[in-house]
């Protein structure tokens, strides 16, 4: 961050460009505070929320927000998640930078965020595959996702909303919706060889429960090769 110019990470710029114009949300796991003290500098939001689960994090946010000169326009609280956040206070939440499976421990916590009222905006660094499968099986649903390239690593970044949705295997470990994303063949790669590597792993052992897991690990990634033919077309289209 350069002070009198704050600039974002790529994910979270993504993140920030799909905040609607004059939206009030809530940023949980804030940490530096970053993406509420950019979208009030450019005038996107005028209010939000920043909540973090430590107090340090929660000092830094401050810190960002006295430097940017927005400190009056966020309110700062300390607790576990949306624990801290009134339903009606806002209507877009973010919750980025944690695993796939911290967001759906945070939002199963929280279960007023799938009612359809509000827009959640979902960037896991991990574990993605629990995060989409959590949202299936829990009334919501991704209504757009799109990969974010920062530090030659991609992180999704899903919008969901309270809903019914239907993935197969291979939409759970390889993206519900990124059959259009320019990053979405490497993605699909990186998935299919980190699967591959763990069959492997699993056929050397020679306990009857990983021969299983193979067996099903195996299925996802004749998925995913096939959502890969597909890109592959789609992008040939395109062209």
């Amino acid at each position: 961050m350069r002070y009198g110019k704050l600039e974002l990470t790529p994910r979270l710029q993504l993140l920030a460009d799909w905040i609607p114009s004059g939206a009030v949300f809530a940023d949980v796991g804030t940490d530096h505070g970053y993406l509420p003290a950019w979208l009030i500098l450019h005038g996107r939001v005028n209010y939000a929320v920043a909540s973090d689960l430590r107090q340090m994090p929660l000092s830094h946010a401050k810190a960002t927000a006295e430097r940017c000169g927005v400190r009056r326009n966020i309110s700062f609280r300390l607790g576990s998640g949306l624990s801290v956040v009134a339903p009606e206070e806002v209507d877009t939440i973010v919750i980025a930078g944690m695993g796939g499976e911290n967001i759906a421990a945070i939002l199963s916590a929280a279960p007023w965020t799938a009612d359809g009222r509000h827009t959640l905006l979902l960037q896991p660094m991990s574990r993605s595959e629990s995060l989409r499968a959590f949202l299936a099986e829990r009334g919501y649903a991704i209504t757009r996702e799109q990969l974010a390239e920062d530090r030659d690593t991609l992180y999704p970044v899903m919008e969901a909303r309270g809903g019914k949705m239907s993935l197969s295997l291979g939409q759970i470990y390889g993206g519900a919706a990124l059959n259009r994303d320019p990053l979405g063949d490497r993605y699909l790669i990186e998935k299919i060889v980190r699967l591959t590597s763990a069959v492997g792993g699993m056929n050397r052992s020679g306990d009857a429960a990983d021969a299983q897991r193979a067996d099903s690990l195996r299925e996802i990634i004749m998925q995913l090769l096939q959502m890969r033919e597909e890109w592959r077309r789609g992008d040939s289209r395109t062209n």
